[in-house]
Parts: C-alpha cells; sequence; structure tokens
C-alpha cells in the first residue's frame, strides 16, 4: 500500500481488502476521467477522485476489449495552485509504468528538483504527436504529502536581519547562476562561502539549538529522489475533512528556501499547533503540476 496513503486521510487502511474498497469507489465515482493514446497505439486512462480540497487518490491504467477498466497503478495527490517555480523542468517517463518524474533546476536550492508528475494522461495528451517524451516547461507548481510533521516557533528577526538575509540570497542565487554557467570565480566565492558557513554553524552549534540557527532547509531523505526533508514559514492554512474517512487534514502554504510549497498532511500526524508565521518541519513526497 502506498507510504503516502494517510497523508490524504486514510490512516485506517490496514489490509488489501480496505485499500480494495476505496479503489472500488473511486473507479466507480470518479469526478475526472482524461484519455490519452500511446506511441503503441493504446489507450492510457486516469481516473481521479478528490476525497477533501484538491486532494484525492487517481487510478492509472486502460479499458479492456469488454469494458472493463484495468488499473495498473494508483497514487495519492495533492494538488499544488501556486506557481512555485518559472525555471526550466525537464519530464520523462519511469522506467516501470507509465507514470512520470520530472526535474526542475531552481537556482534557489542548490540541488535538482526532482518530483512525481500529477496527471499522466493529460501530459501524454500535450506530448501526443512528439516523438519524444521529454519537455521543457516553466510554470510549475510543487505540492507535498507529509508522512508525518511538527510545528516548531519561528526565529526572531528584526527589520534589518530580514533585509540583509534577502540581500544575501539574491547575491547567491546569481552567484549559483554565474556558476552553472562555468564561471570558475563564482564557483570559488560559493565554495569559500559554504566553507565560512560550515565553520559558523560549527561554533554555534556548541551552545544554540540546531533550529535557532537553521530558519529553513530543502534536503533529499532517504533513498527515493522524490522525498525531501523541509524546514519552512507557514504562510497559509486551510483545515479540510475526507469526505470517506471524516479525517481532518492540514493545507499549508510553506516557504521554504524561498520556494512556494503547498503541504497536506493529517492532523493525526501533526505535533503542535500550525499557525501562520511558525513553520513546518516534516518528511515530504514532492509532487509536480505542469500548469498548461
Amino acid at each position: 500500500m502506498h507510504k503516502y496513503l494517510h497523508s490524504v486521510g486514510f490512516s485506517d487502511i490496514r489490509t488489501p481488502e480496505d485499500l480494495d474498497a476505496v479503489i472500488r469507489d473511486v473507479a466507480a465515482n470518479y469526478t475526472m476521467k482524461t484519455v490519452a493514446g500511446t506511441p503503441d497505439g493504446r489507450q492510457f486512462v486516469e481516473l481521479s477522485l478528490d476525497y477533501a480540497y484538491d486532494c484525492g487518490i487517481s487510478l492509472c491504467g486502460e479499458y479492456d476489449d469488454r469494458g472493463h477498466f484495468r488499473m495498473e497503478y494508483y497514487y495519492p495527490y495533492y494538488r499544488g495552485s501556486i506557481i512555485s517555480s518559472n525555471d526550466e523542468v525537464i519530464v520523462d517517463r519511469q522506467a516501470d509504468k507509465r507514470a512520470f518524474v520530472g526535474a526542475c533546476e531552481d537556482r534557489r536550492v542548490d540541488i535538482t528538483l526532482v518530483f512525481t508528475l500529477i496527471g499522466a494522461a493529460q501530459f501524454l495528451n500535450t506530448r501526443r504527436e512528439k516523438d519524444s517524451l521529454k519537455v521543457n516547461h516553466s510554470a510549475l507548481a510543487l505540492s507535498c504529502l507529509a508522512e508525518s510533521g511538527t510545528i516548531l516557533l519561528p526565529v526572531q528577526k528584526n527589520v534589518y536581519e530580514m533585509q540583509e538575509a534577502s540581500r544575501r540570497l539574491q547575491k547567491r542565487n546569481a552567484l549559483i547562476s554565474r556558476a552553472k554557467n562555468g564561471d570558475e570565480e563564482a564557483i570559488e566565492s560559493l565554495t569559500m562561502e559554504d566553507m565560512d558557513t560550515y565553520n559558523l554553524v560549527s561554533h554555534r552549534i556548541m551552545h544554540e539549538d540546531l533550529y535557532s540557527i537553521v530558519d529553513t532547509c530543502f534536503m533529499p531523505y532517504g533513498f527515493e529522489c522524490d522525498q525531501y526533508s523541509i524546514i519552512g514559514t507557514i504562510e497559509n492554512i486551510r483545515i479540510t475533512r475526507n469526505a470517506y474517512t471524516g479525517e481532518s487534514l492540514y493545507q499549508m502554504n510553506v516557504t521554504c528556501n524561498d520556494i512556494s510549497l503547498d503541504v497536506c498532511v493529517n492532523e493525526k500526524d501533526l505535533f503542535g499547533e500550525p499557525k501562520v508565521g511558525r513553520r513546518f518541519k516534516g518528511v515530504v513526497w514532492l509532487l509536480g503540476s505542469l500548469l498548461y
């Protein structure tokens, strides 16, 4: 069973029979159906059912000769509503199934953001007349399903410290852009800056709490390339309820390393009370929607 089912309100699914009941419900009562042709001449079908605001379960597969839907795989989803990045995005198919992953070289983070693409059938329709499934795209909305989460108090800053942090971030983004284009001076500057930061943190960690030093972070987590450990500032909160199970969900817009993310987490899995201005810390599965 999918690790992040409980993130959209299905924490009580324990057996294959419980999961089959939910899958049958999606197949019978789906609110969105997308059909796409594939290069081998077959049809690819995606059925989606929202169980709460902008989140639910999608089934992907095809219809057989008798008109029966044959599921290839399923996944829980939460759609992002805010553009997170306008940088170049590359999308390609996974090796084992008709699902797609994307990669975004966003200059605000030092890593390549890898995400699972929501809406595989819709993507196939946009690429139907082209030979390659790889595509460059500029409008990307990132969303996350959180396995669990903790609410942290904000780091207190005055106006000067916030302005200085913004100035340093702009300077670093400019250096990263130059470094990606092969500027050796920019690469050296970034290396020296990282060394200075490491030395400063090593000194402060001796007598300060880690989360008063680390204001925000975006780091790969575990062995799967689309899972991350994040800390970000909560900008907006919505409470919604799964119509099938009645479980309450928190949906938060979180700013992490200056990137806007929509995060969905089950109330049962969240430690602390979320409020605007506080920080969210958790392990998330990163999803992406291309805004056509």
